[in-house]
């Protein structure tokens, strides 16, 4: 405060008059230390009234509070000697804070031994507290961390050293070759966060094709980051698997789309639309801004994240850079968020869990993924990333070891990505213009200009015997148009009036479904309505395939050149679509097309086996949530102790086997079960969570199952052809293996 008095002509620490040093000393002091109460005392009280507004504002609102409370303290003192200016209190205030922070940092963190002395102090007090022996009985706990979007080989590439520089990520490294295993798993179809996390903390993805969907039954689009949708999902996914999750006794979740079934909880967004104590999606940031060191650190971190990222775009555009999307508007401030401060809190609060001593920590670390999909899975600016998670292990890991029990620490990834240029810089027009043009819809002039566009409005056109019309093809968007009597067929025609098709895109998956007709629409269907629309998409050379239900052959996949695959049969005609899609295609496909929420048709973008690349739908260069190339295939790192995921010579895969695989590991350290209780209960609870979920969607005739119940009818009948979900077995207590 004395150096910032001296540098700053608007920040004074004494009277016009003139003070000696010692009054100007006590000043400094007396300001200094009224500055500390203030924080200790009020900040996390104007945190907790400021945590209903948005996370970004409340990290700019930081420096404009650590300012206000230094004015307040400069005001406090009797002699008033003390002024500073608006602008110049919010950058003192905020480089005292930086100084504490520092300071203290230095003090209890490289000092090892200082470092080592305050975590045992913190768990002996929570030993006490909880009245525990803390002795050596107690089973290890595991942490559960998720690199988000990291895919395998990505993570084998950051772990080797290059033209004779250390690894990316050092402190993985050493695990692998010391303490650790490493193996890849294979997605289900839907490579995205929110079938793959459902998956692996809720036992069942069953009835999640995609990041967004529309479900025709409810009226509703809907999309796993949206805490209504994810709520829905949680629901859904523990009445099948029948128990809460992989996290139900002693567990936290942190940073995730869903709770796992813990009770400790932040940042957690199937529960940001509660409003409670202890389940409030922004409890988590309280605990960690509560500290106004941690507020300013983070808050300056922020910054200049955004710095980095306008600096990395610019740089980027300057060297022409291909592929390449835009990176302005909010985009710097959304990658800081989740680069920085989804960071800091969630790695603040799996540190917490550690020194408390809980079994089982689940949490997710996001940054790589967000980058990822704007610079590239393997851009400069995305190592970068991974070598700050790096660091973010290595200092969990260094918690760990002073932590109140052994703990096992897993690394794992839910997808990966695969690179790109997008569909719409590729070809110059979007799946949805590529739909309407198919449909005979009108689309956009700089859409119908493109070969692929103008070819497919032709070919519609053409199919439905209906005239090139001039102007036909403005710039607005032609919404309900009626289809002439002509082409419409006997079971749509006392249809009115056809609704255009919605187009969802998720990654480089597209949904199409068509709002007006109830349940699944068939081939022969959509072929009577809009005779053009199948062939237009299966020809198109960003299209890898499409996958319909038909009323004859059950679930079909379209290709090029007439080729189709009949899934349900086995019948090929010409060379399956998904042969390029590598070994497990097929199973994956075939598992999506009977769940009841697929769309009427599914559209999957090309894949170059040579460059490894796909087509996204979306804005984005590093994609996932369909099949083609790195994006299927995430990892699995685990402590060589434990058991290996599955047999030598086994693929693991699927979401659902990846919980069974954790499962397991809970197990062999004694950790927790789902209660046997729960088992018997879930009849009960699997009706009334489907009952709040959702209806059911319409099933197509034909015989279903007996229904015994509505939990019966519940489990069984997910799938279209009644099929039931895979297996899941309730555990109960096991011995523990004592030689791991």
């Amino acid at each position: 405060m004395l150096a910032l008095a001296g540098i700053l002509p608007d920040f004074r620490l004494k009277s016009g008059d003139g003070d000696t040093a010692t009054q100007i000393a006590i000043t400094a002091a007396s300001g200094a230390g009224a500055f500390g109460v203030l924080s200790a005392l009020v900040w996390p009280l104007l945190v907790r009234a400021l945590l209903l507004m948005p996370a970004l504002v409340l990290g700019l609102l930081v420096f404009v509070l650590n300012g206000s409370m230094l004015l307040i303290a400069l005001s406090v003192n009797p002699d008033g000697r003390g002024a500073a200016e608006p602008e110049t209190a919010v950058v003192v205030a905020a480089v005292m804070s930086a100084a504490s922070s520092a300071t203290s940092t230095f003090l209890t963190v490289r000092d090892d031994g200082a470092y080592r002395r305050r975590l045992a102090r913190l768990a002996v007090r929570r030993r006490r507290r909880l009245g525990e022996d803390g002795g050596s009985d107690e089973p290890p706990g595991t942490v559960f961390l998720q690199l988000d979007g990291v895919g395998h080989a990505v993570l084998r590439e950051a772990l080797r050293e290059r033209e004779n520089r250390p690894p990316v990520m050092p402190t993985v490294a050493g695990w692998l070759h010391g303490t650790h295993k490493v193996t890849p798993w294979r997605t289900d179809w839907s490579s995205q966060t929110g079938a793959s996390q459902l998956g692996i903390l809720h036992g069942s993805n069953e009835d999640v094709p995609a990041f967004r969907w529309y479900e025709k039954k409810t009226g509703e689009v809907m999309v796993s980051n949206r805490p209504t949708s994810a709520a829905v999902l949680q629901r859904r996914a523990a009445a099948r698997a029948r128990h809460d999750g992989l996290l139900t006794v002693d567990g936290a979740s942190r940073g995730n789309l869903f709770t796992g079934g813990a009770d400790q909880l932040a940042l957690v967004l199937s529960v940001a639309a509660r409003r409670g104590k202890h389940n409030r999606s922004r409890s988590g940031y309280f605990a960690y801004f509560a500290d106004p060191a941690n507020a300013t650190r983070t808050a300056v971190s922020f910054l200049a994240e955004v710095v980095r990222e306008i600096c990395q775009s610019t740089r980027a555009k300057l060297r022409r850079e291909t592929p390449r999307v835009k990176r302005g508007g909010l985009y710097p401030f959304i990658r800081a968020f989740a680069t920085v401060v989804e960071r800091d809190v969630v790695v603040t609060a799996v540190m917490g869990d550690i020194l408390s001593g809980r079994t089982a920590i689940y949490a997710d670390l996001v940054a790589y993924d967000e980058v990822a999909h704007h610079s590239g899975p393997r851009s400069r600016d995305a190592r970068q990333v991974l070598a700050r998670l790096d660091c973010s292990i290595a200092l969990i890991a260094k918690v760990a070891e002073h932590a109140p029990r052994d703990y096992r620490i897993v690394l794992l990834s839910d997808h990966g990505q695969s690179p790109g240029e997008t569909f719409a810089g590729a070809y110059g027009l979007r799946l949805e213009d590529l739909v309407r043009a198919g449909c005979g819809l009108p689309v956009s002039r700089r859409a119908g200009r493109t070969p692929s566009g103008a070819e497919a409005r032709e070919a519609g056109r053409a199919a439905l015997r209906r005239p090139e019309k001039p102007g036909a093809d403005g710039d607005g968007w032609c919404r309900g148009r009626e289809v002439p009597a002509a082409v419409v067929s006997a079971d749509s025609a006392d249809d009115t009036a056809v609704s255009d098709p919605i187009v969802l895109a998720s990654g480089n998956l597209g949904l199409i479904s068509f709002p007006d007709v109830p349940g699944r629409m068939s081939r022969e269907r959509i072929d009577a309505r809009h005779p053009a629309l199948l062939r237009t998409l299966a020809d198109h050379p960003g299209v890898g395939f499409v996958l319909v239900r038909s009323e004859a052959h059950g679930a079909v996949v379209l290709g090029a050149d007439g080729a189709e695959h009949r899934l349900d049969t086995g019948e090929v005609f010409g060379t399956s679509p998904l042969t390029v899609f590598g070994p497990g295609a097929e199973s994956a496909v075939r598992r999506t097309a009977h769940f009841r929420n697929t769309p009427d048709i599914m559209v999957n973008s090309s894949y170059d086996p040579a460059r490894g690349t796909v087509h996204a739908f979306e804005e984005q260069i590093g994609s996932h949530g369909g099949l083609g190339g790195e994006q299927g295939h995430p990892f699995l790192l685990w402590p060589a102790e434990l058991t290996p995921p599955v047999a030598a010579g086994e693929e693991l895969v699927g979401a659902e086997r990846v919980h069974q695989v954790l499962r397991r590991w809970l197990e062999e350290a004694d950790g927790p079960q789902v209660p046997e209780k729960e088992a018997a209960a879930a009849p009960v609870e699997v009706a009334t969570a489907e009952a709040q979920a959702a209806p059911e969607a319409e099933v197509p005739a034909g015989p279903r199952p007996t229904k015994a119940s509505d939990a019966a009818r519940t489990v069984q009948d997910s799938r279209w052809d009644g099929a039931p979900a895979a297996p899941f077995t309730v555990a109960s207590r096991v011995v523990p293996n004592k030689t791991r």
